[in-house]
Protein backbone atom coordinates (compact mmCIF):
# COMPACT_ATOMS: atom_id res chain seq x y z
CA UNK A 1 0.00 0.00 0.00
CA UNK A 2 1.36 3.41 -1.02
CA UNK A 3 1.17 5.95 1.79
CA UNK A 4 1.27 9.71 1.33
CA UNK A 5 3.97 11.47 3.42
CA UNK A 6 1.46 13.00 5.82
CA UNK A 7 -0.15 9.61 6.43
CA UNK A 8 3.17 8.20 7.67
CA UNK A 9 3.39 11.06 10.17
CA UNK A 10 -0.21 10.40 11.23
CA UNK A 11 0.67 6.77 11.96
CA UNK A 12 3.75 7.75 13.98
CA UNK A 13 1.68 10.08 16.17
CA UNK A 14 -0.91 7.32 16.56
CA UNK A 15 1.63 4.69 17.60
CA UNK A 16 3.33 6.96 20.12
CA UNK A 17 -0.04 7.66 21.73
CA UNK A 18 -0.89 3.95 21.80
CA UNK A 19 2.34 3.22 23.67
CA UNK A 20 1.86 6.00 26.21
CA UNK A 21 -1.88 5.46 26.53
CA UNK A 22 -1.45 1.78 27.41
CA UNK A 23 0.69 2.69 30.42
CA UNK A 24 -1.37 5.71 31.49
CA UNK A 25 -4.57 3.67 31.38
CA UNK A 26 -2.96 1.31 33.91
CA UNK A 27 -1.95 4.06 36.36
CA UNK A 28 -4.10 2.63 39.19
CA UNK A 29 -2.45 -0.78 38.68
CA UNK A 30 1.04 0.75 38.51
CA UNK A 31 0.40 2.65 41.73
CA UNK A 32 -0.68 -0.55 43.46
CA UNK A 33 2.24 -2.62 42.15
CA UNK A 34 4.81 -0.03 43.25
CA UNK A 35 3.12 0.46 46.64
CA UNK A 36 3.26 4.28 46.49
CA UNK A 37 0.75 7.03 47.23
CA UNK A 38 -0.44 9.59 44.64
CA UNK A 39 2.28 12.10 45.49
CA UNK A 40 5.04 9.47 45.22
CA UNK A 41 3.59 8.19 41.95
CA UNK A 42 3.65 11.73 40.56
CA UNK A 43 7.29 12.18 41.58
CA UNK A 44 8.15 8.90 39.88
CA UNK A 45 6.53 10.02 36.64
CA UNK A 46 8.57 13.23 36.63
CA UNK A 47 11.43 11.22 35.12
CA UNK A 48 9.79 11.56 31.72
CA UNK A 49 9.74 15.35 32.11
CA UNK A 50 13.45 15.44 32.90
CA UNK A 51 14.32 13.38 29.84
CA UNK A 52 12.03 15.39 27.58
CA UNK A 53 13.48 18.70 28.78
CA UNK A 54 17.03 17.55 28.03
CA UNK A 55 16.04 16.26 24.61
CA UNK A 56 14.01 19.31 23.63
CA UNK A 57 16.92 21.54 24.62
CA UNK A 58 19.77 19.78 22.85
CA UNK A 59 18.39 17.34 20.27
CA UNK A 60 17.33 19.61 17.40
CA UNK A 61 20.70 19.55 15.60
CA UNK A 62 21.03 15.78 16.07
CA UNK A 63 17.57 15.29 14.56
CA UNK A 64 18.44 17.51 11.60
CA UNK A 65 21.55 15.38 11.00
CA UNK A 66 19.80 12.00 11.35
CA UNK A 67 16.78 12.90 9.23
CA UNK A 68 13.10 12.17 9.70
CA UNK A 69 13.15 8.44 8.89
CA UNK A 70 16.01 7.40 11.20
CA UNK A 71 14.76 9.61 14.02
CA UNK A 72 11.26 8.16 13.67
CA UNK A 73 12.57 4.59 13.86
CA UNK A 74 14.57 5.31 17.01
CA UNK A 75 11.93 7.35 18.81
CA UNK A 76 8.66 5.60 17.91
CA UNK A 77 9.92 2.06 18.50
CA UNK A 78 12.27 3.05 21.33
CA UNK A 79 9.62 4.76 23.46
CA UNK A 80 7.30 1.78 23.09
CA UNK A 81 10.04 -0.66 24.09
CA UNK A 82 10.95 1.33 27.20
CA UNK A 83 7.34 1.76 28.32
CA UNK A 84 6.76 -1.99 27.92
CA UNK A 85 9.46 -2.72 30.51
CA UNK A 86 7.86 -0.62 33.27
CA UNK A 87 5.28 -3.19 34.47
CA UNK A 88 8.13 -5.63 35.13
CA UNK A 89 10.00 -3.25 37.45
CA UNK A 90 9.57 -3.68 41.18
CA UNK A 91 10.57 -0.25 42.48
CA UNK A 92 9.71 3.37 41.82
CA UNK A 93 13.39 4.48 41.37
CA UNK A 94 13.83 2.01 38.50
CA UNK A 95 10.64 3.26 36.84
CA UNK A 96 11.96 6.80 37.28
CA UNK A 97 15.19 5.95 35.42
CA UNK A 98 13.37 4.22 32.56
CA UNK A 99 11.08 7.21 32.20
CA UNK A 100 14.07 9.54 31.88
CA UNK A 101 15.24 7.49 28.88
CA UNK A 102 11.70 7.44 27.49
CA UNK A 103 11.48 11.21 27.87
CA UNK A 104 14.71 11.68 25.91
CA UNK A 105 13.19 9.82 22.97
CA UNK A 106 9.76 11.44 23.37
CA UNK A 107 11.20 14.94 23.15
CA UNK A 108 13.09 14.07 19.96
CA UNK A 109 9.95 12.47 18.53
CA UNK A 110 7.99 15.64 19.26
CA UNK A 111 10.44 17.84 17.36
CA UNK A 112 10.83 15.46 14.44
CA UNK A 113 7.16 14.80 13.72
CA UNK A 114 6.01 18.40 14.18
CA UNK A 115 8.69 19.83 11.89
CA UNK A 116 7.97 17.23 9.21
CA UNK A 117 4.21 17.76 9.26
CA UNK A 118 4.74 21.54 9.04
CA UNK A 119 6.90 21.11 5.92
CA UNK A 120 4.38 18.72 4.39
CA UNK A 121 1.62 21.20 5.24
CA UNK A 122 3.52 23.89 3.32
CA UNK A 123 3.69 21.61 0.27
CA UNK A 124 0.03 20.65 0.43
CA UNK A 125 -1.14 24.23 0.74
CA UNK A 126 -3.71 23.34 3.39
CA UNK A 127 -3.79 22.62 7.10
CA UNK A 128 -2.99 19.10 8.33
CA UNK A 129 -1.21 19.89 11.62
CA UNK A 130 -4.33 19.47 13.75
CA UNK A 131 -5.25 16.28 11.91
CA UNK A 132 -1.80 14.86 12.64
CA UNK A 133 -2.24 15.60 16.34
CA UNK A 134 -5.75 14.18 16.00
CA UNK A 135 -4.19 10.78 15.35
CA UNK A 136 -2.25 11.19 18.60
CA UNK A 137 -5.58 11.72 20.36
CA UNK A 138 -7.22 8.91 18.39
CA UNK A 139 -4.49 6.57 19.61
CA UNK A 140 -5.17 7.57 23.21
CA UNK A 141 -8.92 7.15 22.74
CA UNK A 142 -8.73 3.68 21.23
CA UNK A 143 -6.17 2.60 23.79
CA UNK A 144 -8.28 3.92 26.67
CA UNK A 145 -11.38 2.22 25.30
CA UNK A 146 -9.63 -1.13 24.87
CA UNK A 147 -7.79 -0.81 28.18
CA UNK A 148 -11.04 -0.38 30.10
CA UNK A 149 -12.17 -3.79 28.88
CA UNK A 150 -8.74 -5.31 29.41
CA UNK A 151 -8.62 -4.13 33.03
CA UNK A 152 -12.18 -5.35 33.64
CA UNK A 153 -11.19 -8.77 32.25
CA UNK A 154 -8.29 -9.00 34.70
CA UNK A 155 -5.52 -9.16 32.08
CA UNK A 156 -2.16 -8.32 33.62
CA UNK A 157 -0.40 -5.03 33.00
CA UNK A 158 2.71 -6.92 31.83
CA UNK A 159 0.88 -8.79 29.06
CA UNK A 160 -1.08 -5.69 28.08
CA UNK A 161 2.02 -3.57 27.43
CA UNK A 162 3.89 -6.44 25.78
CA UNK A 163 1.10 -6.85 23.22
CA UNK A 164 1.07 -3.08 22.71
CA UNK A 165 4.80 -3.06 21.96
CA UNK A 166 4.38 -5.91 19.48
CA UNK A 167 1.64 -4.01 17.63
CA UNK A 168 3.67 -0.77 17.56
CA UNK A 169 6.75 -2.58 16.23
CA UNK A 170 4.93 -4.28 13.35
CA UNK A 171 2.96 -1.23 12.23
CA UNK A 172 5.85 1.15 12.87
CA UNK A 173 8.33 -0.73 10.68
CA UNK A 174 5.76 -0.81 7.85
CA UNK A 175 4.91 2.89 8.07
CA UNK A 176 8.35 4.39 8.73
CA UNK A 177 10.30 2.37 6.16
CA UNK A 178 9.08 4.52 3.25
CA UNK A 179 9.46 7.88 5.01
CA UNK A 180 11.50 10.62 3.28
CA UNK A 181 12.60 14.06 4.44
CA UNK A 182 10.23 16.81 3.34
CA UNK A 183 11.90 19.93 1.82
CA UNK A 184 12.66 22.71 4.28
CA UNK A 185 10.76 25.97 4.11
CA UNK A 186 12.74 28.32 1.83
CA UNK A 187 13.13 31.14 4.34
CA UNK A 188 15.06 28.85 6.70
CA UNK A 189 17.60 27.50 4.22
CA UNK A 190 20.44 29.87 5.06
CA UNK A 191 19.91 30.18 8.80
CA UNK A 192 22.23 28.40 11.18
CA UNK A 193 20.58 26.54 14.03
CA UNK A 194 21.87 27.27 17.56
CA UNK A 195 23.21 24.45 19.68
CA UNK A 196 20.59 24.96 22.40
CA UNK A 197 16.94 25.74 21.60
CA UNK A 198 15.60 28.37 24.02
CA UNK A 199 12.38 30.41 23.76
CA UNK A 200 12.62 33.99 22.48
CA UNK A 201 10.47 36.86 23.73
CA UNK A 202 8.33 36.61 20.61
CA UNK A 203 7.75 32.92 21.26
CA UNK A 204 6.67 33.26 24.91
CA UNK A 205 2.94 33.91 24.23
CA UNK A 206 2.84 30.71 22.17
CA UNK A 207 4.56 28.91 25.04
CA UNK A 208 1.83 30.04 27.45
CA UNK A 209 -0.84 28.76 25.08
CA UNK A 210 0.93 25.42 24.73
CA UNK A 211 1.48 25.08 28.48
CA UNK A 212 -2.22 25.67 29.20
CA UNK A 213 -3.25 23.04 26.65
CA UNK A 214 -0.79 20.45 27.89
CA UNK A 215 -1.63 21.00 31.56
CA UNK A 216 -5.29 20.29 30.80
CA UNK A 217 -4.29 17.30 28.66
CA UNK A 218 -2.02 15.92 31.34
CA UNK A 219 -4.71 16.36 33.99
CA UNK A 220 -7.29 14.55 31.86
CA UNK A 221 -5.10 11.71 30.66
CA UNK A 222 -2.97 10.97 33.73
CA UNK A 223 -5.44 11.33 36.60
CA UNK A 224 -8.95 10.76 35.24
CA UNK A 225 -8.99 7.03 36.07
CA UNK A 226 -7.70 7.64 39.60
CA UNK A 227 -10.15 10.55 40.01
CA UNK A 228 -13.13 8.35 39.14
CA UNK A 229 -11.89 5.61 41.46
CA UNK A 230 -11.16 7.84 44.46
CA UNK A 231 -14.08 10.28 44.19
CA UNK A 232 -16.89 7.97 43.08
CA UNK A 233 -15.48 4.45 43.79
CA UNK A 234 -16.24 3.53 40.18
CA UNK A 235 -15.75 0.08 38.70
CA UNK A 236 -12.73 -0.28 36.36
CA UNK A 237 -14.83 0.06 33.19
CA UNK A 238 -16.76 3.12 34.39
CA UNK A 239 -13.59 4.58 35.86
CA UNK A 240 -11.91 4.29 32.48
CA UNK A 241 -14.73 6.20 30.78
CA UNK A 242 -13.24 9.51 31.92
CA UNK A 243 -10.09 8.86 29.92
CA UNK A 244 -12.08 7.34 27.05
CA UNK A 245 -14.39 10.35 26.68
CA UNK A 246 -11.56 12.82 27.15
CA UNK A 247 -9.53 11.29 24.33
CA UNK A 248 -12.59 10.69 22.11
CA UNK A 249 -13.59 14.35 22.08
CA UNK A 250 -9.98 15.46 21.77
CA UNK A 251 -9.48 13.23 18.75
CA UNK A 252 -12.76 14.25 17.13
CA UNK A 253 -12.02 17.96 17.46
CA UNK A 254 -8.47 17.64 16.13
CA UNK A 255 -9.47 15.50 13.15
CA UNK A 256 -12.12 17.95 11.93
CA UNK A 257 -11.01 21.41 13.10
CA UNK A 258 -8.54 22.28 10.30
CA UNK A 259 -11.26 23.61 7.91
CA UNK A 260 -12.60 25.79 10.72
CA UNK A 261 -9.13 27.20 11.33
CA UNK A 262 -8.77 28.00 7.61
CA UNK A 263 -12.17 29.70 7.65
CA UNK A 264 -12.26 31.57 10.96
CA UNK A 265 -8.59 31.83 11.88
CA UNK A 266 -6.51 30.18 14.59
CA UNK A 267 -7.21 32.98 17.06
CA UNK A 268 -10.99 32.54 17.10
CA UNK A 269 -10.81 28.75 17.21
CA UNK A 270 -8.33 28.79 20.10
CA UNK A 271 -10.54 31.19 22.08
CA UNK A 272 -13.58 28.92 21.77
CA UNK A 273 -11.58 25.82 22.68
CA UNK A 274 -9.97 27.39 25.74
CA UNK A 275 -13.38 28.47 27.01
CA UNK A 276 -14.65 24.89 26.62
CA UNK A 277 -11.63 23.65 28.57
CA UNK A 278 -12.35 26.12 31.39
CA UNK A 279 -15.98 24.98 31.63
CA UNK A 280 -14.84 21.35 31.68
CA UNK A 281 -12.35 21.96 34.50
CA UNK A 282 -15.04 23.65 36.59
CA UNK A 283 -17.44 20.75 35.95
CA UNK A 284 -14.87 18.17 37.11
CA UNK A 285 -14.03 20.22 40.20
CA UNK A 286 -17.67 20.71 41.22
CA UNK A 287 -19.07 17.34 40.02
CA UNK A 288 -21.59 15.88 42.52
CA UNK A 289 -22.24 12.79 40.37
CA UNK A 290 -20.11 10.64 38.03
CA UNK A 291 -21.97 11.71 34.89
CA UNK A 292 -21.17 15.38 35.58
CA UNK A 293 -17.48 14.55 35.88
CA UNK A 294 -17.64 12.57 32.63
CA UNK A 295 -19.20 15.58 30.88
CA UNK A 296 -16.41 17.71 32.32
CA UNK A 297 -13.73 15.36 30.99
CA UNK A 298 -15.41 15.45 27.57
CA UNK A 299 -15.33 19.26 27.50
CA UNK A 300 -11.71 19.28 28.69
CA UNK A 301 -10.75 16.92 25.87
CA UNK A 302 -12.47 19.02 23.21
CA UNK A 303 -11.17 22.24 24.75
CA UNK A 304 -7.47 21.38 24.78
CA UNK A 305 -7.62 19.49 21.47
CA UNK A 306 -6.28 21.83 18.79
CA UNK A 307 -4.76 24.56 20.98
CA UNK A 308 -1.24 23.11 21.06
CA UNK A 309 -1.14 22.21 17.32
CA UNK A 310 -2.18 25.81 16.53
CA UNK A 311 0.72 27.07 18.64
CA UNK A 312 3.11 24.64 16.91
CA UNK A 313 2.03 25.88 13.47
CA UNK A 314 2.58 29.50 14.53
CA UNK A 315 6.01 28.65 15.97
CA UNK A 316 7.11 26.70 12.87
CA UNK A 317 6.08 29.55 10.57
CA UNK A 318 8.14 32.17 12.40
CA UNK A 319 11.05 33.40 10.29
CA UNK A 320 13.45 34.43 13.06
CA UNK A 321 14.99 30.95 13.40
CA UNK A 322 14.82 27.52 11.71
CA UNK A 323 11.51 25.72 12.23
CA UNK A 324 12.95 22.82 14.24
CA UNK A 325 14.54 25.27 16.72
CA UNK A 326 11.31 27.18 17.37
CA UNK A 327 9.31 23.96 17.62
CA UNK A 328 11.88 22.55 20.07
CA UNK A 329 11.80 25.73 22.16
CA UNK A 330 8.00 25.67 22.27
CA UNK A 331 8.13 21.99 23.17
CA UNK A 332 10.44 22.70 26.11
CA UNK A 333 7.88 24.93 27.74
CA UNK A 334 4.74 23.00 26.87
CA UNK A 335 5.49 19.35 26.15
CA UNK A 336 7.40 19.06 29.43
CA UNK A 337 4.29 20.34 31.27
CA UNK A 338 2.50 17.26 29.95
CA UNK A 339 4.98 15.21 31.99
CA UNK A 340 5.12 17.65 34.91
CA UNK A 341 1.34 17.55 35.35
CA UNK A 342 1.39 14.14 37.12
CA UNK A 343 3.73 15.17 39.97
CA UNK A 344 2.19 18.63 40.31
CA UNK A 345 -1.39 17.40 40.39
CA UNK A 346 -0.43 14.35 42.43
CA UNK A 347 1.13 16.52 45.13
CA UNK A 348 -1.93 18.77 45.25
CA UNK A 349 -4.29 15.78 45.20
CA UNK A 350 -2.48 14.19 48.12
CA UNK A 351 -2.65 17.31 50.29
CA UNK A 352 -5.77 19.19 49.12
CA UNK A 353 -7.86 16.55 47.37
CA UNK A 354 -7.95 15.41 43.77
CA UNK A 355 -10.86 17.70 42.89
CA UNK A 356 -8.87 20.74 43.94
CA UNK A 357 -5.96 19.56 41.79
CA UNK A 358 -8.04 20.04 38.65
CA UNK A 359 -8.87 23.63 39.61
CA UNK A 360 -5.16 24.50 39.25
CA UNK A 361 -5.61 24.42 35.47
CA UNK A 362 -8.11 27.29 35.45
CA UNK A 363 -5.83 30.35 36.02
CA UNK A 364 -3.46 29.22 33.27
CA UNK A 365 -6.33 28.77 30.81
CA UNK A 366 -7.44 32.35 31.53
CA UNK A 367 -3.87 33.61 31.02
CA UNK A 368 -3.67 31.74 27.70
CA UNK A 369 -6.81 33.55 26.52
CA UNK A 370 -4.90 36.82 26.81
CA UNK A 371 -2.09 35.40 24.64
CA UNK A 372 -4.12 34.24 21.63
CA UNK A 373 -3.32 37.43 19.71
CA UNK A 374 -0.04 35.73 18.83
CA UNK A 375 -2.04 33.31 16.64
CA UNK A 376 -3.33 34.09 13.14
CA UNK A 377 -6.59 35.98 12.82
CA UNK A 378 -9.33 35.39 10.27
CA UNK A 379 -7.90 37.72 7.60
CA UNK A 380 -4.43 36.18 7.87
CA UNK A 381 -5.79 32.63 7.49
CA UNK A 382 -7.92 33.62 4.52
CA UNK A 383 -4.90 35.20 2.82
CA UNK A 384 -2.85 32.05 3.50
CA UNK A 385 -5.53 29.87 1.89
CA UNK A 386 -5.84 32.19 -1.12
CA UNK A 387 -2.09 32.11 -1.71
CA UNK A 388 -2.00 28.32 -1.36
CA UNK A 389 -4.77 27.89 -3.93
CA UNK A 390 -2.64 29.64 -6.55
CA UNK A 391 0.07 26.97 -6.24
CA UNK A 392 -0.39 23.32 -7.26
CA UNK A 393 0.03 20.72 -4.56
CA UNK A 394 3.25 18.70 -4.85
CA UNK A 395 2.39 16.04 -2.28
CA UNK A 396 -0.11 13.24 -3.02
CA UNK A 397 -3.20 13.20 -0.83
Amino acid sequence: MKLAPQHRIYICFFLFAVSMGALLARMPDLQSSLGVDRSELGLTLIGAAIGALISLTFASRIIARLGARTTAFITVLGTSALLATIPWLASAPLVFLILILEGLLAGALEINLNVEIDRIEAQLGRGVMNRAHGFWSLGFFLTAFVASGIRQAGISMQLHLLLTFTFVTIVGIWAISGMKNAPERPQHDEQKAPLIALPTWGLLPLCVIGIAAFLVEGAGIDWSAIYMRDVFASEPFVGGLGLTLFTFFMAGARLFVDPQVDRYGARAVAAVLLLLAAIGVIAVWAAPYPYVALIGFSLMGAGCSAVYPLAVSAAAQRTDRPAHVNVAALGQMSFVVFFLAPPLLGFIAEHAGIKTAYLVCLPLIVYALFCIRSLKGKSQSARHVAEAEKQPSRVPV
